[in-house]
């Protein structure tokens, strides 16, 4: 199983971001999957989760209503838009694979797969 994180970069304060996840190895539709970060220092902590079928998502209250997961069962790929970028959004990101049991999780330790992290940062 693969999953390749990729575009991260550096933004300023106030601009966007979208994270891409392209699955391999696994029957991407029955996963959910989620998003993480970790900045320096700090524990590695959830952003957003999705339903294997897209149907429904949760946020951590820090993405509420700048940050959009959504996929594309079609493509294998999970995504994260990220508006209104903040300095304190600064971190690697992570993406990761949950067979979709019906809960959603926001516990890393419960996901079966991990991507290697792209890196987000953004300046003040």
């Amino acid at each position: 199983v693969q999953l390749q994180a990729s575009g991260g970069g550096l933004v300023q304060a106030g601009g966007s971001l979208r994270l891409s996840c392209a699955a391999s190895g696994l029957t991407f539709r029955r996963y959910s999957m989620g998003w993480f970060r970790q900045a320096p220092g700090k524990e590695r902590e959830f952003v957003a989760v999705i339903s294997s079928s897209g149907g429904s998502t949760y946020y951590a209250d820090s993405a509420k209503g700048r940050f959009t997961i959504s996929r594309d069962n079609a493509k294998n790929t999970v995504y994260l838009q990220m508006n209104s970028l903040k300095p304190e959004d600064t971190a690697v990101y992570y993406c990761a694979a949950d067979l979709d049991t019906g809960n959603f999780y926001f516990t890393a330790g419960v996901y079966d797969y991990w991507g290697q992290g792209t890196q987000v940062t953004v300046s003040s």
